[in-house]
């Protein structure tokens, strides 16, 4: 067993004939991305006044119910 083979716990590395991949920056997905994130606010923040007046009345309610106990 060589000195190499006894430091690294981790087998020999697979040995491929395809090129390593190292990737790039992805600019077209960026933008699609980003148009879907404004779209998506765009679409809820409107709604952001009723969704927070619905929480504030189920915690009122909540806490109705539990005094009443």
């Amino acid at each position: 067993m060589s000195e190499r083979e006894a430091d690294s716990p981790l087998p020999e590395p697979l040995r491929t004939v395809t090129p390593p991949y190292g990737g790039r920056p992805d600019l077209e997905m960026d933008v699609i991305g980003w148009g879907i994130f404004l779209v998506m606010a765009v679409v809820v923040l409107p709604l952001l006044p009723f969704v927070l007046l619905l929480w504030l009345a189920a915690k009122v309610v909540g806490f109705v119910a539990r005094q009443m106990r």
